[in-house]
């Protein structure tokens, strides 16, 4: 492939999946220092983009996720093919992910068979997951060539720089500490620690004289605020669930001196910011989709049936979670 040649990706709809897809960017940045990436992707991405080093061009994918629109794929693959890309790296696993490429005749067509994607993809890799078992690693295994699909690459961590963010949604007093606390788990309850060991937290770290911060969606709002009514000083406490937009939430998270998430999508933004970073695991592993950060630090029990990668605890009583004290949260991040 030449060395000065265009790339449109694919790519995923998940905020910790898009985090973890700039490793492949660094990657082709690295084999290829003069190449122009592009994104394709949900339009909600489009902050995250904004701040990852090495894109060109974030282009939105109008096509909701799980929606097939066969009308609408060809008619966007069809739009692109003015831009001459020479390569395309599908990195969603669905059969209909692989269209636009196919339809925009971008002569090289990068991804793992996935859903049988003979022909929609000219250059198709087998997955051996055994070799390659991190999330990230089958991402920039994409960057070279078939022949090396085997073997587990070295990667960069993932990168994102944050932009300067207003004072006023959430100020600071002069040499205050700030927690951020990100409780929610778009994947199910299960994934979340409960809201009286966060509010715990919050009462200690808030009588040290710190701030709490606490970040999340509309689907957030209720565990918050259940957060905040646990917490005596108030005035220390600020609930942004529901009240900023993607962007200004990684913002936010970049002014950090400690984060406590489950994990989630912000997790992994605060692992590619490189902020202090407490990941706590229940029902999943962080033997798949780890945060990539030296920065932080993985708290996970024992219990014999975790992980189990339910949405909800089959069992009833939430151990794996609910056995996670938040003395021991707390005495991380007062040791840090």
């Amino acid at each position: 492939m030449p060395a000065k040649h265009d790339i449109l990706v694919i790519g995923p709809s998940w905020v910790g999946d898009m985090v973890m897809a700039q490793s492949l960017f660094a990657a082709l940045k690295q084999r290829y220092p003069d190449v122009n990436i592009d994104v394709l992707a949900p339009e909600w991405t489009r902050p995250l983009l904004a701040r990852m080093p090495g894109i060109r061009e974030a282009i939105s994918m109008p096509v909701t996720h799980g929606v097939f629109g066969w009308k609408q794929r060809r008619q966007i693959g069809m739009s692109l093919r003015h831009k001459k890309y020479a390569q395309s790296i599908v990195l969603p696993n669905s059969w209909k992910s692989a269209l636009i490429p196919w339809f925009a005749k971008i002569p090289i067509r990068t991804g793992w068979l996935g859903e049988m994607r003979y022909g929609l993809l000219n250059d198709p890799r087998k997955l051996n997951k055994q070799a390659l078992p991190l999330m990230v690693q089958r991402f920039v295994a994409l960057a070279y060539p078939a022949s090396q699909a085997h073997l587990a690459p070295e990667y960069f961590p993932p990168k994102m720089i944050a932009e300067p963010v207003s004072s006023e949604l959430a100020p600071v007093k002069s040499n205050q500490k700030r927690l951020v606390l990100c409780p929610g788990a778009e994947f199910g309850p299960a994934k979340q620690w409960p809201a009286n060991h966060y509010a715990e937290l919050g009462e200690q770290l808030t009588q040290q004289g710190w701030q709490v911060l606490i970040m999340g969606s509309k689907a957030d709002i209720a565990v918050a605020e259940e957060i905040v009514e646990g917490i005596t000083d108030k005035h220390n406490v600020v609930n942004l669930c529901g009240k900023t937009q993607l962007g200004e939430a990684i913002d936010l998270i970049a002014t950090a001196d400690q984060v406590v998430s489950n994990d989630s999508g912000l997790m992994h933004i605060a692992a590619a910011l490189n902020k202090p970073l407490i990941a706590i695991y229940g029902p999943t592993s962080p033997a798949f989709t780890p945060p990539l950060s030296d920065n932080a630090q993985l708290v996970q029990i024992p219990i014999e049936c975790s992980p189990c990668f339910q949405r909800t605890c089959p069992l009833g009583h939430h151990k794996c979670m609910q056995d996670i004290s938040s003395a021991t949260i707390t005495k991380i991040v007062l040791t840090n």
